[in-house]
């Protein structure tokens, strides 16, 4: 058996994966449909949308098997992800790359494969809309084509999910985005037993920036803040613009001190940001703090709430101002 090979370019290839935030997401319809559809069109037993992370090739859609992950080294997504244009396996006995493969040893006793690679705009390819037999056969040129055009489709709407996860302006997560992450990042923790802790973050005197300087110079400060919390948080941490002029943040692993280390860490850049922008007024924020613990009674919904109350606690503290704090 040849295990599946590692591409040259793995590291961008894992990057922009992840950055489709798909990855153990629930099954949605739009995928099923395609999946549906490749198993009937090619009379196959089983058809899967497969993305090839790091360690594990995990199934988005999978119709005809009831796992949703296998090993990535004896994949054969794994190999089908090295070329451009769809991998044909007719007989996996009689191919040398795949005759002891445990998958074709024993259930689901592969022997036939055919995979067509998931090319992002990049260049690289994230996993394959496959489909597999339990008996040999052949595949034609034009079930090739057919198989690409469904291919395709399962590109796009991955893209498409990657888009509608991203906020436009500042190009961090948006709060559909943030919500996806968030609940994995909360079931990963329970499982593992570690806590998180969440930051909600309010950009002060907002409407007074763009009533005095214009939306334009709104939109930078909302930019500038978000580059403000990239460089000062984890690339671990799960950074959003929630809505408007709201942030927020989820770190895990992370206790109070580690938490209170950060944060100053943030109003460093921020203080410095003030000093040497030359904008003629000051970012300026209020924020709340909550923790869970693993495996709390708590719903991310009410971890939002949680948090909310904590931030408006805090806006009352510094809102003894009235005016915007200008130069």
């Amino acid at each position: 058996m040849l295990l599946a090979p590692i591409p040259d370019n793995e590291y961008t290839r894992i990057e922009t994966l992840r950055g489709l935030n798909v990855l153990d997401t629930i099954a949605e319809e739009r995928f099923d449909r395609i999946t549906r559809l490749a198993k009937r069109l090619f009379s196959v037993s089983i058809s899967v949308v497969s993305l090839i992370d790091s360690e594990r090739q995990w199934f988005k859609s999978v119709q005809g098997l009831d796992i949703c992950e296998t090993q990535r080294d004896i994949s054969f997504c794994g190999h089908a992800i090295n070329q451009q244009h769809v991998l044909v396996v007719p007989d996996a006995l009689k191919d040398e790359r795949f005759a002891d493969n445990p998958l074709v040893l024993a259930a689901p006793n592969i022997r036939f494969y055919a995979g067509y690679p998931l090319t992002m705009p990049n260049g690289v390819r994230v996993g394959t809309l496959c489909i597999i037999d339990d008996k040999p056969r052949s595949f034609s040129k034009d079930d090739e084509a057919a198989l690409e055009d469904l291919g395709k489709i399962v590109a796009e709407e991955l893209l498409s999910i990657q888009q509608n996860t991203l906020d436009a302006l500042t190009g961090i997560s948006n709060r559909r985005g943030f919500e996806l992450l968030a609940h994995k990042a909360i079931a990963y923790g329970d499982r593992l037993g570690f806590e998180t802790c969440l930051i909600f973050f309010d950009l002060d005197y907002f409407k007074a920036i763009n009533d005095q300087f214009g939306h334009e110079e709104g939109d930078t400060a909302l930019k500038t803040f978000a580059g403000l919390l990239i460089d000062s948080f984890r690339e671990s941490d799960i950074i959003a613009r929630f809505a408007g002029d709201e942030f927020v943040v989820m770190l895990s692993q992370s206790d109070e001190v580690s938490v209170n280390s950060v944060l100053q860490r943030f109003q460093q850049c921020i203080n410095q940001h003030n000093l040497q922008s030359g904008k003629p007024y000051h970012l300026r924020y209020s924020k709340g703090v909550a923790h869970r613990q693993a495996r709390q009674s708590l719903s991310l919904n009410d971890y939002l709430v949680k948090v909310d109350k904590a931030m408006f606690v805090d806006k009352e503290k510094h809102h003894q101002r009235t005016q915007i704090d200008v130069k």
